[in-house]
Formats: structure tokens, C-alpha cells, sequence
């Protein structure tokens, strides 16, 4: 965890600090070292999130792009009682989960059910073949009559199975890995595969990271979003 209480107030994790996580209340230490990021630990690195994975610089990068209040909200799953923790969750109830590792589908679609109006932020550089799919298939990205919108068929051939299926939009983070001069420029894009397939086509949409955030911060993703779902159906 990036934020736990001390005296009553949310910190990061600085040297030889104790105290309490703001889920389960339960105490949490100070981890402070060379190989990962700062962070908060529970007694024994049991996180009251069974979800929760170690955080990298790219996680904590993102997460610096939205209020402090936004950044890990606690939730509580209705079903099950269990405690999860949204990497970003807005004012406007809408999830972000950055993901730098693999995931099982079966979490991928109870993630989705719990937090309901979520956004995936996928990081392209984890799997080490991600972006060279997606690059030497650029030639047949087809435009569309929206600026920035393409349909691309085969999106198996483009995209990994995992997030083919989703049930929520999943953007592709590649800047890390993506190399100047290309045709797409994808060194300065995210990439965003909307959810919903036309006649075996996948959908997706280039835009800006800042204008992803702008766009979240000021609540309008949703409406960006169904609008051009709407668009497509």
C-alpha cells in the first residue's frame, strides 16, 4: 500500500514507521528498501486484499495523476464481505486499476463486477511481446469517420486473449516500450479497446494521457465513453 494512518492522518511509508491500514485497521509497517517501492506491509505481508500485487514505479506514476482522496479507496465486496482496494476511484464513482501483471480471468471478471464503472490501465511493457503484436499489425488499422477511432479485424492478432473479453474499456500503456517515428506514435498515446465487436472487428480509440486524466478528473470519461459506445451499436 502506498497510504496508512499515523496519528491520524494518511502518510507514505517512511523508515521504521508503524500504522494502521485504513481497510482492516490492522497494524502495517514501514518497507523501505532498494528493489521495490515504499511501501506498507502487513504483519506477516498478508494483505487483507487477496488481489493486491506489488506496486512498481509505474503503478505509483499514475496514481500521482489523481487527488490524493481518489487514490486507494477501500471496498467492500456485498457478496463475499471482502475488502478490495481501487487504485483510483473519482468522485464521480468511477474505478481505475492499473495492472502490470498477468491476470486469471475469473478475477479479471470479478474485479469488473464489484467496481462496476471501472477503466483498465494496462501497462504494455509487462509481457515482453505485447507491443511488437500490436506494432507490426498497425498497417491494418482501419481509420474510421471519428478522429482518432479505428477498427482492426483479427484483434486476436493485435491484442492479448485476456483482454479481448472484458467486459470494461482496458487502455494500453506502450510508451515505455514504443520507439519514436513510428506511424502511430504510439511513444506519446494510450490506446483504449472498447469493449463491444462490429461484425468481428474490434474497436479502439488513440488519445493522450493528459487527456485521458482531464478527462477523468472532470468526470467526463463516462460520457465520453457511452457516447461512442452508443455511437457503435
Amino acid at each position: 500500500m502506498r497510504f496508512a494512518l499515523v496519528d491520524g492522518q494518511l502518510i507514505e511509508a517512511l523508515y521504521a514507521l508503524e500504522g494502521t491500514c485504513p481497510g482492516c485497521g490492522k497494524q502495517v509497517f514501514a518497507r523501505c528498501g532498494d528493489v521495490r517501492v515504499a511501501h506498507w506491509a502487513h504483519a506477516g505481508e498478508k494483505m487483507c486484499d487477496r488481489w493486491w500485487d506489488s506496486e512498481t514505479e509505474w503503478h505509483r506514476s499514475w496514481k500521482s495523476q489523481f487527488p490524493q482522496p481518489w487514490q486507494e479507496v477501500f471496498r467492500q465486496d456485498v457478496r463475499t464481505h471482502e475488502i478490495h482496494i481501487a487504485d483510483v476511484q473519482t468522485e464521480h464513482d468511477l474505478v481505475i486499476e492499473f495492472q502490470h501483471s498477468s491476470i486469471k480471468k475469473k478475477e479479471r471478471d470479478a474485479r469488473e463486477s464489484i467496481y462496476g464503472n471501472m477503466v483498465w490501465v494496462v501497462d504494455g511493457a509487462f509481457r515482453k511481446n505485447d507491443y511488437s503484436r500490436f506494432f507490426k499489425n498497425q498497417g491494418k488499422f482501419k481509420f474510421t469517420e471519428e478522429s482518432g477511432i479505428f477498427h482492426v479485424d483479427r484483434p486476436e492478432e493485435c491484442f492479448h486473449s485476456t483482454w479481448l473479453s472484458s467486459s470494461k474499456p482496458v487502455i494500453f500503456d506502450f510508451r515505455a516500450v514504443a520507439p519514436e517515428g513510428n506511424i502511430f506514435d504510439a511513444h506519446k498515446y494510450l490506446y483504449c479497446l472498447f469493449p463491444i465487436s462490429i461484425g468481428g472487428s474490434a474497436v479502439f480509440a488513440e488519445l493522450t494521457p493528459d487527456d485521458f486524466i482531464k478527462k477523468v478528473i472532470k468526470g467526463e470519461w463516462l460520457l465520453w465513453f457511452e457516447g461512442l459506445m452508443n455511437g457503435f451499436r
